[in-house]
């Protein structure tokens, strides 16, 4: 069995700030995380047309801002003007797309943990691997503990690891796809982050064994948290900030 590294995160963390209790991917979303006593977020991150890393799950702005078209595709002078919290309530009306500059200042501030998942415009994987790691080496330069980054595409973590190894690393998976455990390996991870229907006693055990983390996502249910619980896993990612207590 391969000896696990120090695990520095805490076992939950907030999907996308507050998971669906606020604007998904903005700073009024992670501040309500963390006023329900969280301490580790995730958040999605990808690169504008002149390479400001933003943070946004799709690849179109369509559901979560008044913007049309691929967020990708448009510069930062243009996506900072939209609104990024209207959708969602009136109460968050207004609320802007962050940088991840604006988000690493909030955490940093507030001694507050990252898992960023790198979710790249299709066709700019591996640019957008390597700019989001050099952004979060130098946004939490001197920092006790790094931002965590994950993703399911290959290219972006391939592009994370040549340009800063020394960040922790962990790919994501949707499915036990043939060689998904050595891919992780030779990718240097410290993590498997996956949907969470996915572990059992026979899949914990062999990233256990592997020396790698085992993470969940999306866990908006007791029964589901408690049996990963149970399974002994090391991180669950969950939409309920309100139901959940991040000190369980």
């Amino acid at each position: 069995m391969a000896e696990r590294s120090p695990w520095p995160y805490p076992r939950w963390v907030a999907h996308r700030g507050a998971g669906k209790l606020a604007p998904e991917n903005t700073l009024a979303a992670f501040r309500f995380g963390a006023s329900h006593g969280y301490r580790m977020f995730e958040c999605d991150a990808k690169l504008s047309a002149d390479g400001v890393v933003f943070l946004m799950h799709d690849a179109t702005l369509d559901r979560t801002t008044n913007g049309h078209g691929i967020g990708g595709q448009q510069a930062w002078s243009a996506l900072s003007q939209l609104d990024a919290g209207g959708w969602h309530s009136r109460a968050f009306a207004g609320e802007p797309l962050p940088t991840l500059e604006n988000l690493a200042r909030f955490c940093c501030a507030n001694d507050l943990l990252l898992n960023i998942e790198i979710k790249p415009t299709p066709g700019t994987e591996r640019e957008t691997g390597e700019v989001v790691a050099r952004e979060a080496a130098r946004l939490w330069q001197g920092a006790a503990v790094p931002p965590l980054l994950t993703s399911f595409q290959i290219d972006a973590l391939k592009g994370a690891q040549a340009v800063q190894p020394e960040l922790p690393r962990g790919l994501l998976l949707d499915t036990l796809w043939n060689g998904w455990l050595d891919t992780a390996l030779n990718l240097g991870c410290q993590a498997i982050v996956c949907n969470h229907a996915l572990w059992d006693a026979t899949t914990v055990a062999q990233v256990h064994g592997a020396g790698l983390r085992s993470l969940s996502y999306t866990v908006n249910d007791d029964w589901a948290a408690q049996r990963l619980i149970d399974l002994g896993t090391d991180g669950i990612i969950t939409d309920r900030v309100d139901l959940f207590s991040p000190a369980g």
